[in-house]
């Protein structure tokens, strides 16, 4: 291409333009670097030309000329929670009423399904980030209400926890009857009658991530994953006339 063999700004940013064709343009970066360290011994002003605007600017291109669309799972909807509670209650069994109970707390306390099951990884699994069944707690002020602890993580300096409060809707993602059922199939269940867990499956073991990913797709399918659960429930706030920042909160 009649091109000098020393590495200037023309010539690096012709090769960040060629190579973005083959490969990702972030990578290119990680080779131009390469390429400053085993040049630099012999040609010295090569990380200036590396770093000059048209190489940069070239990169900043190709990057642009690259990116993909942003896709994102769909949310759920309180017509979602309604069909559910229509297919499971009264007569489901009890990992359908537990599912249940995460689905509808998840949606309506804008909990991470991390928050609600465990990792998949047994390795990262971990009692102190489980909810207690001893935090849970009935009122009626003024409406039907339950609440429980969420435990303490890494950014609370006295792992203090915060209080999670669920109020009576009267719409389809009212998770109060839901968790009445659940709590009365628990107390009735010798295995889970007294495990230290709020949410425990039948055989006394604590839901996964899987666990509720694989019910959550055969239900509603591979555009929904973990976080509908809580875009759905801030989608609802947010048609409900709720601020941003109360739901940012």
């Amino acid at each position: 291409h009649d091109m000098p063999p020393d590495p200037t700004p023309d010539t690096l940013s012709f090769f960040a333009v060629y190579m973005s064709h083959f490969i990702n343009p972030k990578s290119v970066q990680s080779y131009l670097s390469g390429i400053c360290h085993s040049l630099e011994p012999l040609h010295p002003t090569v990380r200036a030309a590396r770093n000059s605007d048209i190489v940069k600017r070239t990169l900043t291109g190709c990057i642009k000329l690259s990116t993909k669309q942003t896709t994102r799972k769909s949310p759920l909807s309180v017509a979602d929670l309604s069909r559910m509670k229509s297919k499971y209650e009264p007569n489901g069994s009890f990992d359908d009423i537990l599912w249940l109970a995460i689905l509808f707390s998840g949606f309506n306390a804008l909990h991470r399904l991390g928050e609600l099951v465990w990792p998949d990884t047994v390795a990262e699994q971990d009692y102190r980030k489980v909810i207690p069944s001893s935090s849970l707690r009935w009122g009626n002020t003024p409406r039907r209400f339950y609440s429980y602890t969420l435990p303490g993580h890494k950014g609370n300096r006295f792992f203090e926890g915060n209080t999670v409060m669920i109020t009576q809707r009267t719409d389809g993602a009212n998770a109060v009857p839901i968790m009445e059922n659940y709590t009365s199939l628990r107390t009735a269940n010798p295995k889970t009658r007294f495990h230290p867990a709020l949410f425990v499956r039948e055989n006394g073991s604590i839901p996964t991530r899987a666990w509720f990913i694989r019910r959550l797709r055969t239900n509603f399918g591979a555009d929904y994953a973990g976080h509908s659960v809580r875009s759905g429930g801030a989608t609802d706030l947010a048609l409900r006339g709720i601020p941003d920042s109360s739901i940012q909160k």
